[in-house]
C-alpha cells in the first residue's frame, strides 16, 4: 500500500450528487469532511453556496463544483458558463461530465474540446473530467482517457456514480496504464469499502469520489486500521 491510512481523508471527496439526496444528508455531508478533514465536498448545484458557506471556516477542505451532470450532454457554451459561475461562488475544483454520447459516436475532436474548453475556463482551478466508464468498452476506456489528457485535466475521474456498472480495480490499472503520470486519476461509484479502496490507489488512484451514504463507513474502518 502506498498511503498511510491516516491520510487517506485528504484522498476523499464526499458527495451528495444522487438525485434523491435530501437537505439531512447534505448537512451530514458538511459534518464528515469537517469530522475527518476531507479533502474535498461535492455538493449538487442548487445547494453548492450552503456548501461553501457552511466550509467558509474550513480552509483545508473545498467544494467541487459539477458541470453538466449527470448526462454531460449540455452544449459547450453551456458548460462553459457553469464552469465559470461555480468558480464565482467560490468552487476551488470542478467536476464535469465528458460528453460520453460524442465519444462513443466517434466525434473525438468534438470530444475533447468540449472538455479543453472548461479547462481553460477553469483558469487553472483543478478540472476532473468524467468519463463515465459504466457506458464504454475497455478501447473507449482508454480513447477517453488519451483525450481527456490531451484537454489539459487534472483528474480523468471514472463515473458520476450514476450509472449501471461500478468502478472496479481493473478500471484503475487500465487507465493508468494508458495514460501514465500525464494525469491523476479519480474513482467514483460503487467504491464501497476499504479494502477496495486501498486496491485502487495500489493500481495508481490518487483521489475517491464517496458518497455520503458509504463515506463515513470506509472513513472510519481507516481511521481504526491507521
Amino acid at each position: 500500500m502506498n498511503i498511510n491510512l491516516k491520510d487517506l481523508n485528504r484522498m476523499i471527496d464526499v458527495s451528495t450528487v444522487r438525485t434523491d439526496i435530501i437537505m439531512e444528508e447534505v448537512d451530514q455531508m458538511i459534518e464528515i469532511v469537517k469530522k475527518y478533514n476531507c479533502v474535498c465536498a461535492s455538493p449538487m448545484p442548487w445547494v453548492t453556496k450552503y456548501t461553501i458557506d457552511a466550509l467558509k471556516d474550513t480552509p483545508d477542505t473545498v467544494v467541487t463544483g459539477v458541470v453538466a451532470f449527470p448526462a454531460g450532454a449540455e452544449v459547450t457554451d453551456i458548460k462553459v458558463a457553469t464552469a465559470k459561475s461555480n468558480i464565482e461562488l467560490g468552487c476551488k475544483e470542478l467536476d464535469m461530465v465528458s460528453n460520453v454520447s460524442a465519444l462513443k459516436s466517434g466525434k473525438y475532436d468534438y470530444y475533447r474540446d468540449d472538455i479543453k474548453a472548461v479547462v481553460e475556463a477553469a483558469d487553472g482551478v483543478p478540472v476532473k473530467a468524467i468519463i463515465e466508464i459504466c457506458y464504454l468498452t475497455d478501447d473507449e476506456i482508454k480513447k477517453a482517457s488519451e483525450l481527456c489528457v490531451e484537454a489539459g485535466v487534472t483528474y480523468v475521474k471514472t463515473g458520476t456514480g450514476w450509472g449501471p456498472k461500478p468502478t472496479t480495480v481493473e478500471t484503475i490499472k487500465l487507465i493508468k496504464s494508458t495514460i501514465g503520470d500525464s494525469a491523476l486519476i479519480k474513482a467514483a461509484g460503487g467504491v464501497r469499502d476499504l479494502d477496495t479502496v486501498i486496491k485502487m490507489i495500489d493500481a495508481g488512484c490518487n483521489r475517491f469520489g464517496l458518497g455520503v451514504r458509504t463515506a463515513e463507513t470506509i472513513l472510519q474502518a481507516a481511521k481504526e486500521q491507521a
